[in-house]
Order: structure tokens, then C-alpha cells, then sequence
């Protein structure tokens, strides 16, 4: 079996878990290819001696499973780096919340057996597709989480004029426009007062950022269908925000988009699932009351 590990390149204290995954992964002779920005970082950082792994630009394409260690964060960053070679990806959580990284630092002796062992799961996570004019946008185009369409640093608001499959939805009045993916739902999308949506669902959600009027909604639509974007602005541009990279586009941009054509698989050990995971997560059931 061979494994590609990637991880948080910014906090050097709960990287220090690392030191366990490559332990465990070397008892049990599994070979680990280490991203080459996290093998920088570990080496440099955290003085890991990493002569007997190999280390790859990106994703080794022969990877049975990758393994990110981090935060949801990381996590949006491995799918990236991943990209369309369908690696499947087990999430390590040594950030906050962790809904996709949600393997505790405690549980990665138990988590590695369990891979090891085939006892897993691959839960198959849609992914929103990015177009621009019609073109493909460069870098990365694709969201896990979501696509947000957003103002710049001032204080106006922009109009969203929104179409699905043509069909013309609402001219948003708003600070920006969030659309998500079931399993973006507990991020951003979920902040602007999107509903959670249970992953594996066949739809995206349409949610305003801050909007101008009272009466505008969530909207779930079906994940088949397109959505086209044309943004107003008076500053002539705007930002979107693809799982969080972003990139500025004059107001004359029309942005479309589908269902990726691909998607991310999501390693679930122990038998975790998407309720225990928000039970835990968002504290509910626990009595807070003195």
C-alpha cells in the first residue's frame, strides 16, 4: 500500500503529530510519499529526518490513499492536490472542527490499523465546477466546499443576477453569494444561514451574503443543473473565493457554474457518520445550563 501525506505548513506545534502518523505508518510497512511543501516544512520546522520516504511535487499518482493533517482547511488543499486522480482522502484533525478531518490525534494508531485492515468506508463527495466566459478558469477550478461570489473591500453592495438552467432565479442585492456543495454545508454557506445538508445529496444550495432585503432565502436546487453568474458592481469587479483561493474578475465576467465531472472520496474509520460527526462537532444534546 502506498500512502501520500500532506499537511498544514503553518503550525509547527500540532504538527507534531506527524512524528505518530510516520511511526505507524512505517510499523506497518506501509510506503509514504510526503507533498514536497509539507516534506519542507516538517524537515526544516519539526527536524523530521525524512530520507526514507520519497517526496513528490504534488500527489504521487500511484497512491492508494492520501492523508491530510490538519484542519478542514488542509483538507480543501489536499483535494486540490489530489485533483481529479480520485485518490481517496483520510482526514487527520489537528486544527478546530474538523467535519472532513475527523480523526482525532488520539485516534491515529486505531485510524491506520483500520486502513490498513480495509475496515473504511469511501463516502463519494460532489464538487462544483468553474467556468469563466465559457473558459476554464486557471489554476484549480473545482470547489468541495463552495464558490463564493463576493465584493471587494468597500462598502457597496453588488447585484448577483442569477440564472439556473436558464431560468432566471433573483438579481441578488448583497454583499456576495454562496453556493455550496452538501458538503460545504457546515462551512460558509452555514454561516450566512444555509441549512445542513446530509453529504451524498444531489443538490447545491444558493445562499446570500448579507443581503439587502428581508425576504431572500436559501434556494436547494438540483446538483445537474447550471447556474450562471453575472455580477454588477461600482467598483467594476469583483472577488471569487474557489474553497477559499481567490482571484479578482472585472464585473463584465459571466461565471457558470455545474457538477464537477470527478468525484472526492472521503475515508470515514471506526464507522463514523455524518450525525455523529455533527453531534460531536456542534455540541448538540449537551446540556450547557449550570
Amino acid at each position: 500500500m502506498k500512502i501520500a501525506l500532506f499537511g498544514n505548513v503553518y503550525q509547527t506545534k500540532k504538527n507534531k503529530f506527524v512524528h505518530a502518523v510516520l511511526d505507524t505508518l512505517s510499523r506497518l510497512g506501509i510506503e509514504v510519499c510526503v507533498e514536497e511543501r509539507f516534506a519542507t516544512f516538517i524537515h526544516d520546522n519539526i527536524g523530521i529526518d525524512l530520507s526514507a520516504v520519497c517526496v513528490t511535487p504534488g500527489c504521487a499518482p500511484d497512491a492508494d490513499m492520501a492523508i491530510s493533517m490538519g484542519g478542514d482547511g488542509t483538507f480543501l488543499s489536499t483535494a486540490a492536490g489530489v485533483g481529479p486522480l480520485e485518490i481517496p482522502i483520510l482526514g487527520i484533525n489537528t486544527g478546530r472542527l474538523g467535519f472532513l478531518a475527523d480523526v482525532s490525534p488520539d485516534e491515529i494508531e486505531t485510524a491506520l490499523d483500520a486502513v490498513i485492515r480495509g475496515d473504511y468506508v469511501v463516502e463519494p463527495r460532489t464538487l462544483i465546477a468553474v467556468t469563466k466566459d465559457g473558459a476554464p478558469l486557471s489554476g484549480y477550478p473545482y470547489a468541495l466546499n463552495e464558490v463564493a461570489v463576493l465584493k471587494h473591500d468597500n462598502s457597496s453592495l453588488i447585484a448577483i443576477e442569477t440564472h439556473v438552467d436558464g431560468f432566471r432565479l433573483n438579481t441578488y442585492m448583497a454583499d456576495g453569494l454562496v453556493v455550496s456543495t452538501p458538503t460545504g454545508s457546515t462551512g460558509y454557506s452555514l454561516s450566512v444561514g444555509g441549512p445542513i445538508i446530509v453529504p451524498g445529496s444531489d443538490i447545491f444550495c444558493i445562499s446570500p451574503v448579507a443581503s439587502h432585503s428581508l425576504n431572500t432565502r436559501p434556494v436547494i436546487i438540483r446538483d445537474n443543473a447550471e447556474i450562471t453568474l453575472r455580477v454588477r458592481s461600482r467598483s467594476h469587479n469583483f472577488l471569487i473565493s474557489i474553497d477559499g483561493r481567490s482571484e479578482s474578475f472585472e464585473d463584465t465576467t459571466t461565471l457558470h457554474l455545474t457538477r464537477a465531472p470527478y468525484k472526492v472520496g472521503v475515508v470515514k474509520v471506526m464507522h463514523k457518520n455524518c450525525f455523529d460527526t455533527l453531534r460531536e462537532k456542534m455540541l448538540w444534546g449537551i446540556d450547557n445550563r449550570g
